[in-house]
């Protein structure tokens, strides 16, 4: 059985390269943020609450955040194991995690700001569909446009020069410590993520020590 955990900043490729390892080691691809998001489209208590705190511009708390991730991983259906993306975002919840479950590896998508800024800002959303593009990698086929419905693409509000500053910012703030945690016990592979989406692939794998597939 193998348990990951997936930690990068925003842009870094977390849920392209998880998608990629769960698919290739049958793992489960647990994405906290998928959860979150479940939630407030069902209209659930938790989706009210998350609505609320993001709307007031503020972190969801860390007792939420934790009792996700528990309820997740108590459904045990993760027979071969799982890889988990965007989560742990602060010391407390990657405390939380190492007192209780074990954990084969940590993998640090490392990527520049510079890099990261360039991704992040060549976003686009259709809001008709919710599909996703980047302009760097997979621009539709007509300028501006959707692809699957024909709505006009609009970049993320959140998008913007000052609020990826800030996230950087936070981030930085954040993770260094986490990663200082795990790195005390040994379980921090760090890849260079600003290579193409097979190459870093490949180095997890490497990293990891994982049969080839």
């Amino acid at each position: 059985m193998r348990k990951y955990l997936i930690i990068g900043v925003q842009g870094s490729g977390k849920g392209t390269q998880s998608a990629l390892l769960a698919k290739g080691y049958e793992l489960v691809h647990i994405n906290v943020g998928d959860i979150f998001r479940w939630h407030v489209q069902q209209h659930t208590k938790l989706g009210a609450l998350v609505r609320r705190t993001m709307a007031a511009g503020e972190l969801i708390g860390d007792d939420h955040v934790e009792k996700v991730v528990r309820d997740r991983l108590d459904q045990h259906d993760w027979n071969y194991g799982f890889i988990i993306d965007g989560f742990p975002r602060n010391r407390r919840q990657a405390e939380f995690f190492l007192e209780s479950y074990d954990i084969d590896g940590v993998i640090h998508l490392n990527l520049p700001d510079e890099e990261v800024r360039r991704r992040v800002l060549a976003r686009r959303l259709c809001p008709g569909c919710g599909m996703d593009y980047n302009l760097i990698y997979d621009r539709p086929a007509e300028e501006g446009v959707c692809d699957v419905c024909g709505h006009e693409l609009v970049r993320r509000a959140d998008d913007t020069e000052e609020a990826l500053a800030e996230r950087l910012r936070i981030y930085h703030e954040k993770t260094n410590p986490i990663l200082d945690l795990l790195r005390r016990k040994e379980y921090v592979f760090t890849v260079d993520a600003s290579r193409s989406v097979d190459a870093v692939q490949a180095a997890i794998r490497e990293k990891l020590g994982l049969p080839a597939r």
